[in-house]
């Protein structure tokens, strides 16, 4: 697989990063879609052991979102802005911490973004609150799930 390839299915693996953050767009799928893409052309079987171990983390995802409280987002009073700050904090914690950073720089994220917008600790902190139990912990689900599938791709493709 040519260099170009592995840049179009990276953008796209962020564009889907970018969708689960954005109510409406299948995210998820779009990675999937992409790591799928990659695997039909590379024909290693470390390729296709992502591609199966990105649809049983996906399928998983979807168990867990089921069970969590159905997304109220915008009632919460969550902004764009708010999606922004937690999807950069993910993104962050990710990178500062394999893996498992992505969840408290998802909810630093939120809190960073209420604290500016509020200005007192106490009130950022029951807004992260509130922002979480509203639907904000099945978008953590997801966007956790699919940066692990990122993850595991740039893995496969700098080692395997």
């Amino acid at each position: 697989m040519g260099v170009w390839q592995l840049l179009l299915t990276g953008l796209l693996m962020l564009a889907g990063l970018c969708g689960v953050l954005v109510p409406g767009v299948p995210g998820s799928w779009l990675v999937w879609a992409a790591v799928m893409w990659w695997a039909l052309q590379d024909a290693r079987p470390v390729a296709w052991a992502v591609l199966v171990g990105a649809t049983v983390a996906l399928l998983l995802a979807q168990v867990v979102r089921w069970a969590l409280p159905p997304r109220r987002v915008r009632e919460s009073g969550a902004t764009p802005r708010m999606a922004v700050y937690a999807g950069l904090g993910a993104l962050a914690g990710f990178c500062v911490v394999p893996v498992l950073g992505a969840i408290p720089g998802f909810m630093a994220g939120i809190y960073l973004c209420e604290r500016l917008r509020l200005g007192r600790h106490a009130e950022a902190l029951a807004a992260l609150r509130t922002a979480m139990r509203s639907g904000g912990s099945s978008v953590l689900a997801e966007l956790f799930t699919c940066l692990l599938i990122m993850g595991a791709w740039l893995g496969a493709v700098i080692w395997g």
